[in-house]
């Protein structure tokens, strides 16, 4: 057994033999180093055990997520706008997309206080999709090999009145319910990382426009070990 780890004072780390640090630091705010360097130890280690080479995916993902970095945050007051006054937000991914949406919400629902939820794709297609409708925003990543899939959904959602941002590696028409927002492509393991960016600017955008409206539960005070 491995453990991947961001405290070293922890009874976890105590009791391991095989350990990995991942050096993200306190988080004071929502937990994106945590995430960050987690999800890339455990796709380094995974690739290891598998025999997959990931040096060079490494630093294209380091480059792609340096490139977008700019373009999707300057977008943020147009993602809050397109958002406003939505009663739900869901965020859908598949394969490594899908620890993506689980990030995602997390982030826009303890930053913003805005209810957001995820979902795998076949998770919300048999469900929450049946109750879709003005007042809702799906988050759509449609990337890698299964782009298609999402985008059949996002049709399927704004068909019921529901809007989508549809995050995708290609280019697509903007609509008054439909969204896009462009990510250059990295390999498949690594769309967990770049694509929570859109998210990450969402957040952002809600938070400056209207605080950081966080129930008790959620207001961070001094970190405790």
């Amino acid at each position: 057994m491995a453990l991947i780890c961001n405290n070293l004072a922890s009874t976890c780390w105590d009791l391991a033999t095989n350990r990995l640090p991942i050096l993200a630091g306190p988080e004071y705010g929502n937990a994106t180093k945590t995430y960050s360097n987690a999800t890339a130890a455990a796709i380094i280690l995974a690739s290891e055990i598998a025999g997959h080479a990931w040096q060079e995916e490494a630093l294209r993902v380091a480059d792609v997520f340096a490139t977008n970095l700019d373009p999707v945050f300057s977008r943020r007051e147009e993602l809050e706008q397109f958002c406003s006054g939505a009663a739900n937000i869901e965020i859908i991914g598949r394969g490594a997309g899908y620890g993506a949406a689980i990030m995602s919400a997390l982030c826009i629902r303890e930053m913003s206080g805005q209810r957001a939820a995820p979902h795998t794709g076949a998770g919300f297609r048999h469900g929450p999709n049946l109750d879709v409708d003005s007042s809702h925003v799906g988050v759509i990543l449609a990337l890698g090999r299964t782009a298609g899939l999402g985008l059949k959904l996002a049709e399927e959602c704004n068909r019921r009145g529901g809007k989508v941002i549809l995050v995708s590696a290609d280019e697509h028409t903007a609509t008054s319910k439909l969204l896009p927002v462009r990510l250059d492509p990295v390999p498949e393991l690594w769309e967990a990382l770049t694509s929570i960016l859109v998210a990450q600017a969402l957040t952002l955008g809600i938070v400056e426009k209207h605080g950081c409206r966080l129930p008790p539960r959620f207001q961070y005070g001094v970190m405790e070990q």
